[in-house]
C-alpha cells in the first residue's frame, strides 16, 4: 500500500532545512518520492494520505543501545511500586534474579521507549542472546557504528516525526508505524 506522510516540512537530513509543504511517499518498506505534498497527491492518485502536525525526517541512531538494553532492567508497569518505573542498573540491577527471559522482557520495554523517541536504528553488538532476538523482531536496523540519517528516494523508509516542541509523534520503520503518540 503506498501512503504519503504529509507533516509541516520536512527534513532530508538531521541537521537539514525543513522544506515546508513536502512530503514523503512510502511504497512497502521504501521511499518511493519526496517532494512537495501537492505534487505527490497528484502523482499518487489513490495513496493514503496520513497528516501529521509536525516535522518529518530521519529517525535517531542510538549510539547507546547495547548499554541501554544490556546493562540496564527496564521494569514491567506491574512491577512500578516495587521497582519504579525508570530503568535499573548497578547495584539496584544486580539485586535482581535476572536470566534469559527477564532479559528479553526487559529489552522489549527498553526498545517500546527507544521507538517513542523517533529512534529507528541502533548500534550493536548485542551479546545477551535474548536481547539480540528482541532487537532483531524490533525491526530496527542494527548498525556497526553510528551514522547520520538521510532520506532519500529508494532508501529504507525509516522516519519519525517530532512535534514543533520537540516530542516524537510517530516512528516508521521499514514503511510500518510502530510508534504512535496518543
Amino acid at each position: 500500500m503506498l501512503t504519503i506522510h504529509a507533516p509541516l516540512a520536512v527534513r532530508l537530513t538531521e541537521d537539514g532545512e525543513p522544506l515546508d509543504g513536502h512530503a514523503a511517499a512510502v511504497e512497502g518498506d521504501r521511499i518511493a518520492a519526496i517532494g512537495p505534498l501537492s505534487e505527490l497527491t497528484a502523482a499518487y492518485p489513490s495513496a493514503r494520505v496520513r497528516r501529521w502536525p509536525g516535522l518529518l525526517g530521519p529517525g535517531r541512531c542510538a549510539a547507546d543501545a547495547a548499554a541501554w538494553l544490556e546493562a540496564a532492567y527496564h521494569p514491567d508497569p506491574r512491577e512500578a511500586d516495587a521497582l519504579g518505573t525508570e530503568p535499573l542498573t548497578g547495584e539496584a540491577l544486580t539485586a535482581l534474579p535476572m536470566d534469559e527471559v527477564r532479559w528479553g522482557n526487559s529489552a522489549r520495554r527498553g526498545l517500546q521507549r527507544l521507538l517513542r523517541q523517533g529512534v529507528t536504528s541502533v548500534v550493536g553488538p548485542f551479546t545477551r542472546p535474548a536481547v539480540r532476538t528482541a532487537v532483531q523482531r524490533s525491526g530496527l536496523a542494527v548498525l556497526p557504528a553510528p551514522r547520520p540519517g538521510v532520506l532519500t528516494v529508494g532508501a529504507r523508509a525509516d522516519l519519525a516525526v517530532h512535534a514543533p516542541d520537540g516530542p516524537c509523534l510517530a516512528t516508521i520503520l521499514a514503511g510500518r508505524l510502530l510508534h504512535r503518540r496518543a
